[in-house]
């Protein structure tokens, strides 16, 4: 039983639109495996990194990957001084709490109130961050499965793409 060329460059075609998506599905292995997200995408990659499709969707998920992770720790360190105020202030809460026999007044927790709400504000940053990151690794995936080529949104590019302009998207068919 012979292929023919057209058949072959179909499967081909189907083969590179699959390893795109894994690339990209790849990344959700984090909730599982520490850096998962990182070493999987990243084996996926190397291994065929040949094929140009393949090759501009793998650069495409590990630079969001690695942007994430910038995004992340920005975000933990814009709040790690809140965090060290108000560990200060919460012991010196539980002092002062021990001092006049467990009675709660509405000064000494009205002083936490700030931090409370910088916490909040955090707590939905990285929400934020989470939602954003769930919906462009699936927008990505979808379009790799579709044959198309996807460029993330607000993505640092550390290793270059030959992705010049994301609306000429290239399709495999």
């Amino acid at each position: 039983m012979e292929t023919t060329t057209s058949q072959m460059s179909a499967k081909e075609a189907e083969n590179q639109k699959n390893t795109s998506t894994f690339i990209h599905l790849s990344t959700f292995l984090k909730y599982f495996f520490p850096f998962a997200n990182f070493i999987a995408p990243l084996l996926i990659w190397t291994f065929n990194k040949n094929k140009v499709f393949v090759d501009e969707h793998g650069k495409q998920a590990i630079n969001f990957q690695l942007s994430t992770l910038v995004y992340t720790i920005l975000i933990g360190l814009i709040c790690l001084p809140f965090i060290i105020i108000f560990a200060t202030d919460f012991i010196s809460l539980i002092e002062t709490i021990d001092r006049n026999g467990g009675e709660f007044t509405f000064g000494t927790i009205k002083n936490l109130s700030g931090y409370m709400l910088l916490f909040g504000i955090a707590i939905l940053l990285f929400l934020v961050l989470f939602i954003f990151e769930l919906y462009a690794v699936i927008n990505a995936s979808i379009h790799a499965s579709r044959g198309q080529l996807y460029q993330y949104p607000f993505c640092i590019p550390f290793i270059k793409t030959n992705l010049k302009n994301p609306v000429e998207n290239e399709h495999i068919n």
